[in-house]
């Protein structure tokens, strides 16, 4: 047997066991070695029901009594009675329903695990995971592991073929450099998984997560570093620095340029300097003025001829650049061109050739940038707004349509925390815009109750009285039956029929057709419209310096790095802003919204949403695929700079990445998965 064979070999995998675990996607010895447990349950101490104290308990008893009702829409509360030879203790767990045939067997003894507190005016065991005694290993400790549920998969069964796979796990290869699981002090491989499936203490599975960790943080900073060696030996355009042409741009600028826009600015103006195409991120905090340094950047270009290609994820961001670009550069004779879905037939045929003949200095569009009918005349910069919502392959196309490899500038108007940025982005340069223009005020925020609605439109409306104007942003397009959230197109119809039947109400979101968002848009955007309905389309790029107030309904429903965003869309001017949370309902607030009630800035927000939600968010799932960390958290910046260390000591003693089979392949993929070459 080795770590190839098939599970359906393995002692006690018959033909459903091995369709449970492919249901699972656990096919061969390899991948259920490799599936970790997600936690660790301690049975190590059962105490009594009469012992019982707040705290993590864990007790062996009979279900008595359990029943499940709807408490209201989206949640079910399913109530147990436990029972020993001590006494009765009340359990409850939030939609799990299934606990009810689970537990349905009262002479059948569990080993219930979960936090004994004082809740709903009483104290109770909530949320406890239930273990049957029956399944339990014969082993004198109880550090048992639990295993994430993929199609109904038990943990039980994950730890009954895990037991026939433990000589195999202690004869596990090495995949990291031995000199560096010494110098590190390490765990080996094959004793970290045995640490994490058999632990018999705390400080086995600590010892196993840190070794493990390290190895998924070492194969992502290592791939970053590998990138970053590939990206200088490139050749790229060589613009030299022109101080007259960047200072008259900066005069004719309505606005004095920030400190951090001026650093950021000429950190691109060096870069254009060296034969190297440069690869640097732009991180701002929203309203922090990227498009400007970017304009900056492409006058710089123009200056030798050279264009510069803008590429946004919607027709609203990229119509708000060209427009915002226009307005910067077409006083120096330059030409900014927009190419989107929206735009056809003559006029598109007309915009391909003024590109490809150099007719054009600088293109700002959307996907249809990276088509083959785009030819550049001469395309010296490219510059990626949002860049986490493009895929590699996308950014890759873009930056073929020139001779040599353009310098890159993306951009992000999610503040990407540290960790983060050692890891995913370990290969870019990185510049930060972390000051406001000057004479702009922190955006009130306040989290609301819905039963205090009516209070809360009069506020509102004191604003729109004023000449501001207000968005209200919903997160579904249509009703759903099965779901309390508040869809766009009602919440549009309630508002111009009951509390602002009064003012001029626009509705906005996704299904609209381009042409009808742009008049949407383009009426709120010259005041003619006192207040936009819209779906989270506005969450980036859309700048109205009179909007002042924001409702953001059902906002416990949004994760903190989007309710950042949404708010970044007021606050754009001199004038005092407000952003309004309205809770689902009238229960306690979670942390993510008592955060963004507290703070307005948005790095330290990246900090706590990372740290509540994990890199997906901002690191952007749906292009680049899931960063597979099972064990390393991106918020432990002590092993990140550990494991940063030994990456940078790995290149430079050139050591042969070949003779580690699996570390190779890892490293390969998250090349493939970062690189933004």
């Amino acid at each position: 047997m080795n770590l190839a064979t098939s599970l359906e070999k393995v002692k006690g995998v018959g033909p459903k066991t091995a369709g449970d675990f492919a249901l699972a996607g656990l096919r061969s010895v390899n991948d259920l070695i490799s599936f970790l447990p997600r936690t660790h349950e301690d049975f190590s101490e059962v105490v009594r029901i009469a012992d019982i104290h707040p705290g993590k308990m864990t007790i062996k008893a009979r279900c008595e009594k359990i029943t499940t009702r709807p408490v209201r829409r989206g949640l079910r509360i399913t109530t147990a009675t436990l029972v020993d030879d001590s006494g009765k203790l009340n359990a409850v767990w939030f939609n799990q329903p299934y606990r009810t045939t689970q537990l349905a067997k009262a002479d059948e003894e569990f080993y219930f695990s979960g936090e004994f507190e004082f809740n709903y005016n009483k104290y109770q065991l909530t949320n406890p995971s239930a273990e049957k005694v029956s399944d339990m290993p014969v082993q004198t400790d109880r550090l048992l592991p639990v295993y994430r549920s993929i199609k109904g998969l038990k943990s039980q069964l994950v730890r009954k073929i895990l037991a026939e796979l433990r000589p195999l796990i202690t004869m596990l290869p090495e995949t990291l450099p031995p000199e560096i699981v010494a110098s590190e002090g390490l765990l080996s491989r094959s004793d970290a998984i045995l640490g994490m499936h058999f632990p018999k203490t705390a400080s086995d599975i600590a010892k196993a997560r840190e070794r493990l960790a390290f190895e998924e943080l070492f194969e992502l900073l290592l791939a970053s570093q590998l990138n970053k060696q590939d990206n200088a030996k490139l050749t790229g355009w060589h613009i030299p620095f022109e101080q007259p042409v960047v200072a008259g741009f900066v005069k004719q600028l309505p606005f004095e340029l920030t400190g951090a826009q001026r650093r950021a600015a000429w950190e691109i103006i060096q870069d254009f300097e060296h034969a190297v195409p440069m690869n640097r991120l732009l991180q701002g905090d929203v309203g922090s003025g990227k498009t400007v340094v970017a304009g900056l950047a492409a006058r710089q270009a123009a200056s030798h001829g050279f264009q510069a290609a803008l590429m946004a994820p919607t027709e609203i961001l990229a119509n708000q650049h060209a427009e915002t670009l226009a307005s910067l550069l077409e006083p120096f004779g330059l030409r900014v061109g927009l190419l989107t879905g929206s735009v056809k037939g003559t006029a598109r045929k007309t915009l391909y050739e003024q590109i490809a003949e150099g007719g054009v200095d600088v293109v700002v569009g959307t996907h249809a940038l990276i088509q083959e009918t785009v030819q550049f005349h001469k395309l010296g910069f490219v510059v990626i707004d949002e860049q986490h919502r493009f895929g590699v392959k996308q950014r890759q196309e873009l930056l073929k349509k020139s001779k040599h490899m353009p310098h890159l500038l993306a951009m992000t108007a999610t503040p990407i925390p540290r960790s983060l940025a050692l890891t995913v982005y370990g290969e870019l340069d990185i510049s930060v815009l972390n000051e406001l223009p000057r004479g702009r005020k922190p955006i009130a925020t306040k989290i609301w109750s819905p039963n205090s609605r009516a209070q809360l439109y009069e506020l509102m409306d004191v604003e729109l009285k004023a000449g501001r104007q207000g968005y209200v942003i919903c997160s579904l397009i249509d009703d759903n039956p099965d779901n309390e959230v508040k869809s766009v197109e009602t919440e549009y119809k309630l508002l111009r029929q009951g509390p602002f039947k009064h003012r001029t109400i626009g509705l906005l979101h996704g299904k609209l057709k381009s042409s009808e968002k742009e008049a949407i848009m383009h009426q709120f955007s010259t005041g003619r419209l006192d207040m936009l309905v819209s779906t989270t389309v506005v969450e980036v790029g859309v700048d109205v310096p009179n909007a002042t107030v924001m409702l953001i309904e059902n906002a416990d429903r949004f994760g903190l790095s989007q309710l950042h965003q949404l708010r970044g869309r007021v606050g754009r001017s001199t004038y005092q802003s407000y952003c309004y949370l309205m809770m689902s309902d009238s229960s306690k607030p979670t942390r993510r919204l008592r955060e963004i009630e507290k703070s307005n800035d948005g790095f330290y927000l990246a900090e706590v949403d990372l740290t509540l939600r994990g890199p997906g968010e901002i690191y952007g799932h749906a292009q680049h695929g899931a960063l597979n960390l099972q064990v390393a958290t991106l918020a432990d910046t002590k092993l990140i700079a550990r494991a940063q260390k030994q990456a940078k000591r790995f290149v430079a003693t050139g050591d042969n990445l070949l003779q580690y089979k699996q570390l190779a392949a890892q490293v390969e993929k998250y090349q493939r998965l970062t690189t933004l070459n």
